[in-house]
Parts: structure tokens; C-alpha cells; sequence
């Protein structure tokens, strides 16, 4: 049992997530695409996924076994629902946290022999898991986002009418079956005994589509305090949207051609990507990058900006709505802000 422990100065600061989390619902996902339970609702996307996952997103799913610990950094707090932003959250995360959390996670499974540059907070290492996490929640998230998004709207709407009909009782009461209001402890079905004192940080409900069973916290009690739980979905499966579905990279190579494609996801994976780094990571002559590059800028796709001797390429508004399926049918003035949040 978990057992979470409020004070008068932390009942007044329950907050309630607005919206799905990104990097919750990354991290619970790659739980159910682990996992061999018989969720009706689930089945078919885990199907789907297991079939098809990126080969790029496939080390995400050493970080985030389906039993046990995952590491804390990979959800941080805060709250957003903007992709980017978590993923930058991610990245940004201490050294001390990455090689606290991955030590934690080592002591229960064989890590892969990357995992010690993330640890050490190696900029490739870094780089390459912001690369896997955008490519998942590219393939395995986006196309669904909509049916997330409704079903956790669905479950705010109705915290909110609890909480308005019987004030911090009546949200806390009815959160999910395995939660149990006995103030001023929250308690938790949970694997092991723990206490979580709250100590006037208050605490942030995160309600998630894809948490299973019974509610998840952080294991590092130092954390900004969180409770992410399941929400009251139906057994529907989940349905692919295919105008949200983003094109593969045979579809791109067809349209831009083969290095074209791959320079223009390159660029998308790496942020800020310099036209050496293409080169090499293409095998191509710094002169090709630079051509393919200036075709991706002069189509709108990219957009460059000299730092001191360095030319760096990150993707345009365009460019986001190309690799995410959503071009409009009549293109317009380029200058809405970047599509990185949902």
C-alpha cells in the first residue's frame, strides 16, 4: 500500500494535469506493448506496434520494462502537455538523476551497453534517446491522440464536477477503486508499503489512458510529488487515425528521394542538426548534405541559422506538418509557430 500523507497547506495545493502527459503516456505504453494481459482495448494497437516499431524507438523499451522500476527522469514533472517539451525535459535531466536512476535500474535487470554514455549524460547517448522517444510517439502515440485526449478530457470534466459537489473529499474519494480517501492520508493499492509525506509541495493527479490496474508515483521521494492513475476509458480499441498518421520512410524517399528523405529526418531526430554531422551520419560528402539541404530550405521544409562558423538545420512549421501527416490542402503563409505540442 502507498500511503500519501496531505497537511492543511497541501490540500490547497492539488492540482490537476491539464491534459494528457506525453511523457507519461510514452512511458505506460511501452509498459502495455511489454505486457501479455488481455486489455480488449488494447490489443489490436499492441498488435500493431509490435508488428511495426520504429527499429529507432525499440531501445526505449530496455528503459521501460512492463514489471518494476522504470527510471523517474523518463516522466519528469510539470505537467505539459507539449511533446517537445517533455522530451527537452527529459534531456535536460541532471547527470546525478541519470546515473541515480539507471544505477536503480541496473540493480533489476542487465542494462545494454549504451546505457552507460546516458548515464554519463553523453550528448550522442542524449541525443539518440530523444531521437527514439520522438520516433515512438510519433508512430505510436500521435495517430491516437485525439481518442487519449477526448477519453482524459472526459475524466477531468468529471474530477471537476467532484470536486465541485463535495470540494477536496469528493476529488480525492472517487480518483479510482484502488484509492481510498481516510483524511488526511490518501492511500494507494500498491505492489510494496510506502509513505509519501507531502510536506506542503502539494500533489499533482496526472489521470492517464494508458496506466493499467492501479495508480504509479515516482520511486524518488525528492521529486516534485505526482499520482498518475487510470482513467474510466470504455473497452473500445483503439482507432488509427490515418490523417494524423505520419508517413513512412518509404512514402518520403518516394516523394523527396532516398537521401533527401533521410537528410530531412535526420534533421528532424537530431534538432539543430549541422550539416557535418548529416554527412556523417549519412555517409555522404559534406557538399551532398549541403546540396540536399539547401533544396529542404528552399522547399520551406527546413530552416538554417549560422552559429559563429556553423550552419544548424531544424525543421519548419511545414516540415513538422510533412513528417506528421497533416498537410493542409491549400498550403498557407509559413509563419504559425512550430507543431511540436499536442
Amino acid at each position: 500500500m502507498l500511503r500519501i500523507h496531505f497537511s492543511a497547506e497541501d490540500l490547497g495545493r492539488i492540482r490537476l494535469a491539464p491534459g494528457p502527459d506525453p511523457a507519461w503516456e510514452t512511458l505506460l505504453s511501452i509498459h502495455v506493448l511489454g505486457s501479455y494481459d488481455n486489455d480488449i482495448g488494447m490489443l489490436g494497437w499492441r498488435t500493431r506496434m509490435r508488428g511495426s516499431l520504429d527499429p529507432a524507438a525499440r531501445p526505449l523499451l530496455r528503459l521501460a520494462p512492463p514489471r518494476g522500476y522504470s527510471p523517474d527522469f523518463l516522466t519528469p514533472a510539470g505537467g505539459t502537455t507539449c511533446v517537445e517539451s517533455g522530451i527537452e525535459a527529459i534531456l535536460s535531466t541532471p547527470r546525478t538523476q541519470l546515473r541515480t536512476d539507471l544505477a536503480t535500474l541496473g540493480a533489476e535487470q542487465k542494462l545494454p551497453s549504451w546505457a552507460e554514455a546516458l548515464a554519463q549524460g553523453d550528448p550522442g547517448a542524449l541525443r539518440g534517446l530523444g531521437s527514439a522517444l520522438r520516433r515512438y510517439h510519433r508512430q505510436a502515440l500521435r495517430p491516437y491522440w485525439a481518442q487519449i485526449q477526448s477519453a482524459v478530457d472526459a475524466e477531468r470534466s468529471a474530477r471537476a464536477k467532484a470536486f465541485l459537489a463535495g470540494g477536496t473529499d469528493g476529488l480525492l474519494g472517487s480518483l479510482h477503486p484502488t484509492v481510498r480517501w481516510k483524511a488526511p492520508v490518501l492511500e494507494v493499492d500498491y505492489p510494496s508499503r510506502q509513505d509519501l509525506f507531502l510536506q506542503g509541495r502539494g500533489l499533482l493527479l496526472v489521470p492517464s489512458y494508458f496506466c493499467r490496474n492501479m495508480p504509479i508515483t515516482l520511486r524518488d521521494r525528492s521529486l516534485a510529488p505526482m499520482l498518475v492513475y487510470p482513467i474510466n476509458r470504455d473497452t473500445r480499441a483503439l482507432t488509427l487515425d490515418q490523417t494524423a498518421y505520419a508517413p513512412g520512410a518509404d512514402t518520403l524517399a518516394r516523394l523527396l528521394g532516398r537521401t533527401r528523405a533521410a537528410t530531412l529526418l535526420m534533421i528532424a531526430d537530431s534538432e539543430n542538426a549541422t550539416g557535418n554531422e548529416i554527412a556523417r551520419r549519412l555517409d555522404i560528402s559534406p557538399a551532398s548534405a549541403s546540396e540536399h539541404a539547401t533544396v529542404l530550405r528552399d522547399a520551406g521544409l527546413i530552416g538554417s541559422l549560422r552559429v559563429g562558423n556553423t550552419i544548424r538545420h531544424a525543421l519548419t512549421p511545414l516540415g513538422v506538418e510533412l513528417l506528421e501527416g497533416r498537410l493542409p490542402a491549400v498550403l498557407g503563409p509559413r509563419t504559425q509557430q512550430r507543431a511540436n505540442c499536442s
